[in-house]
This record gives C-alpha cells, sequence and structure tokens, in this order.
C-alpha cells in the first residue's frame, strides 16, 4: 500500500497523537483505544503505519470522546494546515435549472 499525501509532510506523525490519547484517557493499548473510538483496531494500525489518514469524521470523534480541540489534536499530529481542499464539487454553485417552455395563455373569455 502507499502512503497517503500528509504522510509526506515531515512534521506528521500519527503516533504522537494515538499515544497521547491512550495516556489522556488512561487506556493500555491501541484495542482499547479503538474500543473507546468506536472503529476497527485494524484502523488505529493503519493509521500507526501511515497506511491511512486520520479522517474528519475520526478526529471529531477524538474531540466528542476527549474534550480536546480539533486545533490541539491537529497540532498533535503535525498536521499544520490552515486550508483544506474536499473536493472540486464542494463549494461550487449548482447550476441554474433550465426555464420550462412559456405555455401559452389562454385568454379567459375564450373558455366560455
Amino acid at each position: 500500500m502507499t502512503e497517503h499525501a500528509l504522510a509526506g509532510q515531515e512534521s506528521y506523525d500519527p503516533n504522537r497523537l494515538l499515544d497521547t490519547l491512550l495516556e489522556k484517557m488512561n487506556l493500555k493499548n491501541d484495542a482499547a483505544l479503538s474500543r473507546m473510538l468506536e472503529v476497527a483496531p485494524p484502523v488505529i494500525s493503519k493509521i500507526r503505519h501511515r497506511r491511512l489518514p486520520i479522517g474528519a469524521s475520526l478526529l471529531i470523534r477524538m474531540h466528542e470522546t476527549t474534550g480536546m480541540s480539533i486545533r490541539e489534536l491537529r497540532d498533535l499530529m503535525g498536521d499544520r494546515r490552515t486550508k483544506y481542499r474536499l473536493s472540486d464539487a464542494q463549494g461550487k454553485p449548482k447550476p441554474a435549472p433550465e426555464a420550462a417552455p412559456a405555455q401559452p395563455q389562454q385568454n379567459q373569455a375564450s373558455l366560455h
């Protein structure tokens, strides 16, 4: 498997974040951490080996569970980015719907 783009940054270290969470929550190992975060144990392993990035949903789950701010969690893993690109489709305005062809108006008098 290849590393994700964030793993190429020198400052990126997901292990520091995971180890801090273990300490803060008084957990013994990654299996206990995976139970606390409600993710499968292989997810934590893949993050430790830099094969899987810490996604937004997991980051939010860490925030909710520990009470630590998202900024603090991101700083712990070395993610110093200030802007994010989620996808090309997000943030673009929706195309305007095409106008339906105008129906001929009938004269009220012709209906009687």
